[in-house]
């Protein structure tokens, strides 16, 4: 157990409030970003991705990795209320799984590129899903 402001966690319930708000943090800023600031960010894939066969399909790879980090981070977001309020793990579960095949997309279009350093920071990202979807069942 741990005693945080005469409020007495689990350690298991715990990891699951950090984990989770940490996740909606993540994907509810990166994904308004790019909502926000969409034309930023089009020029910096097409810069970014220029010299693979996958600058012709920025726009759409934009607008999925989009919808889906906002989606994570919704379902995070609710998933880290809920998760206070009723102590369910449902909403975090989805939002988690949500977080993951959002990393696996944007794993997948580094390494195709051949941005192997911007691949393996995801890996840590996705070990934190990983853990994540443990610590959330």
């Amino acid at each position: 157990m741990i005693e945080i402001f005469g409020i007495s966690l689990s350690v298991e319930y715990a990891m699951q409030l950090l984990v989770i708000a940490f996740l909606a943090a993540l994907f509810l800023q990166s994904g308004f970003d790019k909502v926000v600031d969409w034309r930023g960010n089009i020029e910096y894939l097409m810069e970014h991705f220029g010299k693979s066969f996958l600058s012709r399909f920025v726009t759409p790879m934009l607008t999925v990795i989009t919808v889906l980090e906002v989606a994570a981070g919704i379902a995070c977001g609710y998933g880290l209320i809920e998760l206070l309020i009723w102590r369910s793990t449902k909403w975090a579960l989805w939002g988690t799984f949500l977080a993951g095949v959002n990393i696996l997309f944007l794993f997948t279009g580094q390494r195709i590129n051949k941005d192997y350093v911007g691949a393996a920071v995801l890996v840590n990202y996705f070990l934190l899903v990983l853990a994540g979807l443990y610590i959330m069942t």
